[in-house]
């Protein structure tokens, strides 16, 4: 990731000191700079160094306990050096969700990516068809639903003049009402046998996605990924596997790899060796919200704890009465779209001591400021930050562009860029 270490510190980036103009990002991280004492100003994001590298490590652990291979959504953080870090702690590679994503991840040199949508834009699938020829190392899967994305796809890869086929899986839909997704086994052979009938795609196996089972719960879910283990089975037997090295099988978001986990431990010998491809992406910084209720550790306790690594800290700007208060972060800064931002710590302005933030809530976000109730006894004065606990990771990462990795003492050991 030398290129990002190289970039120019300037106005893109909020929440910087002032006086890192014009510094490498580089140069910027080998002054470790403490994020309270030296200049950053609010609002500004950070990630905890030891929680990130903490959770890092648990999802390897999981992933390798239940022989599970790991392809962890980047659509989540769209950070390069994050994408890097989760390779080098064990990810088979990296899930995207449209074009514009995989390039970015090819830019800065991933070579196994899962696309986990289906792929019909034909510029996109030129753009794909000169970097497989370009590159023997590129590994690329991603979803097929329907004949007609089929017919698409062969025809722009023919157009293209695509002399390597693209690795497509089947994707089941997780019921009626769901997202994506042929919605019956025989729905997905009919694709199958549309993909067989092309020489520019190759059918490697099934996937899809079990966080949209309607009113899930854990038999649900298991049932359905039991199902897209039976539709693997059957297009197996069916001979639609033949020839390949090994079969992908994938499925996975943050809130049931626990019955991924279960379910794939089920898959019966196959032609080839199995892949079994977990996707889950919210993980990396988990949160304080959504995912803090949603995450299957709290059903699997004993396989360990992910923890919150984001941290947004905002300025009490204005204190218009005793139970009001009102801070310099708003919607350009913070995630809203699942839950608001919770109040966990007051730096206190005078004295830089830190306090729990009790008493103290966040009840609305403006463009630009953040709606702050207080009770008796709360404290609070302008000036203060306040630290906040996020909810919704994706939401969170595609608001900063360059955000301080900050160590428990306050001091900034790295910075990561993000590509949205």
């Amino acid at each position: 990731m030398k290129d990002l270490a190289r970039e120019r510190v300037d106005f893109r980036f909020k929440g910087l000191p002032p006086q890192a103009e014009g510094l490498t990002v580089a140069e910027l991280a080998e002054r470790r700079l403490n994020l309270f004492t030296d200049g950053f100003t609010t609002p500004v994001l950070a990630l905890s160094a030891e929680r990130l590298e903490h959770n890092l490590a648990l999802m390897e652990t999981y992933a390798t306990r239940h022989g599970l291979a790991f392809a962890p959504h980047g659509k989540t953080s769209m950070a390069p050096q994050l994408f890097q870090r989760q390779i080098e702690h064990g990810a088979w590679g990296i899930t995207l969700a449209v074009p514009h994503q995989v390039r970015v991840a090819r830019e800065f040199g991933i070579d196994r990516i899962f696309l986990a949508n289906e792929l019909v834009d034909a510029a996109a699938l030129r753009w794909l068809a000169a970097e497989l020829n370009a590159s023997a190392a590129f590994r690329f899967i991603c979803y097929v639903d329907s004949a007609r994305g089929v017919e698409l796809m062969d025809a722009a890869l023919r157009e293209a003049g695509a002399t390597r086929p693209v690795d497509v899986v089947v994707e089941l839909g997780a019921g009626d009402g769901a997202r994506t997704g042929a919605r019956t086994e025989a729905e997905c052979a009919t694709i199958a046998d549309a993909v067989a009938a092309t020489s520019t795609l190759r059918l490697v196996g099934v996937a899809g996605y079990e966080g949209e089972v309607p009113q899930a719960d854990g038999d649900r879910v298991r049932a359905w990924l039991r199902r897209l283990v039976a539709l693997a089975a059957g297009l197996d037997k069916a001979g639609r596997f033949a020839g390949l090295d090994e079969i992908v099988v994938s499925a996975g978001g943050s809130a049931w790899f626990d019955a991924v986990a279960d379910v794939f431990a089920e898959i019966p010998e196959l032609s080839a060796p199995v892949l079994k491809l977990l996707r889950s992406g919210a993980y990396v910084s988990h949160d304080d919200g959504h995912y803090r209720h949603l995450t299957p550790f709290n059903r699997v306790p004993e396989e360990g704890a992910l923890h919150p690594a984001f941290r947004l800290w905002a300025q009490v700007v204005s204190r218009p009465t005793q139970d009001q208060a009102f801070t310099n972060a708003g919607k350009r800064d913070a995630a809203y779209d699942l839950d608001l931002p919770e109040v966990q710590v007051v730096r206190d302005a005078r004295t830089g001591v830190v306090r729990e933030g009790t008493g103290i809530t966040v009840t609305g976000l403006s463009d630009q400021h953040g709606w702050v109730r207080t009770e008796t006894g709360a404290g609070l004065e302008v000036g203060d930050w306040l630290g906040m606990g996020l909810s919704h990771p994706c939401t969170s990462f595609d608001k900063w562009q360059l955000i301080p990795v900050v160590e428990a003492d306050g001091t900034v050991v790295d910075y990561v860029r993000t590509y949205f």
